[in-house]
């Protein structure tokens, strides 16, 4: 069988990511987001074992994780498992102002992965969607790009390890980061390595 290697890449910066804003918008890439997108695409051209155009690529259907896809010269089919957590009341919101006016709420949904006070998701609700989609894609065969909101890559990280939900606090995923994960069918690796030249 051969091998499965998925890049999970996470969208560039968008308004909300800046101003620390609950998702739910639907925002685009800001100008710095964009460029920043451009730039890497760019940096990477002719690298091996980098993004490539023929690389089956899927996106979260946010409007940031298209257009990074696109800036980076791929080619997204939009993958609904990809979505970013849905925030309910929260939306569009910002971290400051729900800690102002909902201080107790804020903390059960950021020291419990099963809690979702705000009526959309919870993190273990994304966690199990996204895992599902991951477990599929472990036979896959070939290589896979998924552009989606850095929460959604850290669960996804967090799913591909078997780690306990909780730890998804502990990583950091930047925007334009990219992890790689490799699978022979049984289970996922996580791969870091640096980059080749030519």
């Amino acid at each position: 069988m051969s091998p499965t290697s998925l890049r999970l890449v996470a969208h560039g910066h968008t308004t909300a990511l800046r101003r620390a804003r609950f998702g739910g918008t639907n925002d685009g890439l800001d100008e710095g987001g964009l460029r920043a997108a451009l730039a890497q695409a760019s940096a990477a051209s002719g690298r091996r074992g980098h993004l490539r155009v023929d690389d089956a690529c899927l996106s979260s259907p946010e409007a940031a994780a298209t257009q990074t896809a696109d800036a980076l010269g791929l080619l997204p089919t939009v993958e609904a498992a990809l979505a970013d957590c849905d925030y309910g009341d929260w939306a569009g919101r910002s971290f400051e102002e729900i800690a102002a006016e909902q201080p107790q709420s804020l903390h059960e949904w950021l020291s419990t992965p099963d809690s979702a006070p705000h009526g959309g998701e919870s993190v273990a609700t994304v966690r199990d969607r996204v895992g599902r989609w991951l477990d599929g894609q472990r036979t896959r065969g070939q290589r896979i790009i998924a552009v989606a909101h850095p929460l959604v890559i850290r669960v996804a990280v967090v799913h591909a390890l078997d780690l306990p939900t909780a730890t998804y606090r502990q990583l950091d995923v930047e925007p334009l980061a990219i992890i790689r994960l490799t699978s022979q069918g049984a289970r996922w690796q996580l791969r870091l390595s640096a980059p080749r030249a030519g």
